[in-house]
C-alpha cells in the first residue's frame, strides 16, 4: 500500500492474518472466517490455539486455504511466511 486511505477500511487483502482462538469464537474462525479469507486473497494465516496450545499453519492454494503444518507446545518452529526465524511457541503459553 504506497499511501494511507481516506476510508475508515481497507481493500486490499492482508499476505498474513492470526487468528487467537477462543472456545466461544473457534468455529466462526475455522468454518466462517478461514474460507473467506482465502477467498478474497490472504496468503497465509496461521490458527492459534491457546486451549491445545497449537499453531496451524494455512497456505493459499487457489482461493482455499490449506492447512500445510500442525505445531504444538514447546517446538520451535519456522511457520510461513515469517520462516526466517525461529519462533519458540512456548513463549506463547506463558502466563
Amino acid at each position: 500500500m504506497p499511501e494511507l486511505p481516506d476510508a475508515t477500511y481497507v481493500s486490499i487483502a492482508p499476505d498474513w492474518v492470526c487468528e487467537v482462538l477462543s472456545p466461544s469464537t473457534a468455529a466462526l474462525d475455522r468454518v466462517e472466517k478461514l474460507p473467506l479469507y482465502g477467498a478474497h486473497g490472504v496468503a497465509h494465516t496461521w490458527l492459534v490455539d491457546p486451549d491445545t496450545r497449537t499453531l496451524e499453519v494455512h497456505r493459499l492454494d487457489g482461493r482455499t486455504l490449506r492447512l500445510i503444518a500442525t505445531h504444538r507446545d514447546a517446538e520451535h518452529v519456522r511457520a510461513e511466511p515469517f520462516d526466517a526465524f525461529e519462533l519458540d511457541l512456548a513463549l506463547l503459553w506463558q502466563r
